[in-house]
């Protein structure tokens, strides 16, 4: 069996998914790459020794800089995305804030959207005001109009669309074109959509990241980040990543390959079921809105059809009461959806939020309180059913 590397046609997103980052022929004709656990990597003579040297880390041969596991899942995550390189980080938080330490220093800005996922925001809110760094947050509606933020000390412009929380979309390629006229690298968190749906290199974006403990993984069990950058901003990458010691656990990668596997297969299935599942909620009584890119009404739907091959399964509905009863009447009815942090995996889940309180430049437009759902794998008829049943119970109260 050749590797993939020896193909004489381009390959599909849903055939390297099968065959990118493995070769049996390497490891006794396993299908997949074994675990490899370790740190010291022994060199059997001096010159094996040296020659493992890399002019910018003289130390690699050893196993924090990773694996034959770490560089199968890389290549992989590398090849999907069209990047240059790319480097697996602990968990996607750690991504995050090790792609946006690479790229600043005490003295420079930083722009981030308004819809920016919570953690991130608190990072840049917190640790970075710590550092030296300021922030800046911006309506994600502003697209070109990005240009009045922009500070000549501007240093990274850091996008996430849609917000994993209010879900709206932003203008990547516009945003992209005015940050790089001021200098500034894109760094854009890409969860939501995972490569298959979305590239954003392809759009201007220098590094895109991924929580690989949601979509990629995609079994719940797991926490895993993946940053992939291009030629330009590689090496500021690598040597970010390297000095603060990011290591991703041989196991976790190990079960991140075996997800990947079948992500093709899960996502059309969270993609379908998500948008009918978001459809039937249209109908009930105690919904306001229903915040899903991939729906006709949704304000961010012009930009989702024109950039994004597809959507995930993730997506919020807005009630028409803050009334803790109801909201507590939908969530325990419900048999289906677990009640949990984080999404992306074969569950369906949901958690009820105030994404008022993690906006700071424009108040979300609406009054009620918020759903957030991830539509699993389960049955979407069941699921529909299911939620039903629980918004007809509160709607008695």
């Amino acid at each position: 069996m050749h590797s993939i590397a020896e193909s004489h046609f381009p390959l599909n997103s849903q055939t390297l998914l099968v065959h990118g980052g493995r070769d049996p022929g390497r490891f006794a004709g396993m299908v997949n790459t074994p675990v490899h656990r370790g740190s010291t990597i022994l060199s059997n003579t001096m010159d094996e020794w040296e020659s493992r040297k890399l002019p910018d880390n003289p130390m690699a041969s050893y196993g924090r800089f990773g694996t034959p596991t770490t560089r199968s899942f890389e290549t992989l995550i590398c090849n999907l995305e069209g990047g240059h390189r790319s480097m697996a980080f602990p968990s996607g938080l750690s991504a995050c804030t090790h792609a946006l330490l690479a790229f600043l220093k005490q003295g420079d800005h930083v722009l981030v959207t308004d819809s920016v996922y919570g953690p991130t925001r608190s990072f840049v809110t917190k640790f970075l005001g710590r550092m030296g760094i300021t922030a800046t947050f911006f309506d994600p509606a502003a697209s070109a109009n990005i240009r009045e933020f922009i500070q000549p000390n501007t240093r990274v412009v850091f996008l996430e669309s849609p917000g994993s929380w209010t879900f709206e979309m932003q203008d990547i390629p516009a945003i992209a074109e005015q940050a790089h006229r001021a200098g500034a690298v894109v760094i854009m968190d890409n969860t939501w959509a995972t490569p298959l749906f979305f590239r954003p290199l392809d759009y201007g974006v220098d590094v895109s990241i991924h929580a690989a403990t949601k979509y990629i993984i995609g079994h719940s069990d797991a926490l895993l980040g993946v940053a992939t950058a291009n030629a330009e901003a590689w090496p500021m990458l690598a040597a970010g990543g390297h000095d603060f010691g990011q290591t991703a656990g041989a196991d976790d990668l190990y079960l991140a390959l075996r997800g990947l596997r079948t992500m093709h297969v899960r996502m059309s299935q969270h993609w379908q079921s998500g948008v009918r599942l978001a459809e039937s909620l249209l109908e009930q009584p105690l919904v306001e809105r229903v915040l899903h890119p991939a729906l006709p009404q949704d304000p961010g739907h012009a930009l989702w059809r024109r950039d994004f091959k597809g959507a995930s399964g993730l997506f919020g509905v807005v009630l028409r009461t803050g009334d803790r009863h109801v909201i507590t009447e939908i969530v325990d009815r419900l048999q289906l959806f677990g009640i949990g942090l984080s999404w992306g995996g074969f569950e369906s889940l949901v958690l009820p939020s105030e994404p008022e309180i993690a906006r700071s430049v424009r108040p979300c437009p609406w009054n009620g309180r918020m759903l957030r759902i991830h539509t699993g794998l389960e049955n979407v008829d069941d699921l529909i059913s299911d939620m039903r049943q629980a918004m007809y119970r509160a709607a008695q109260i």
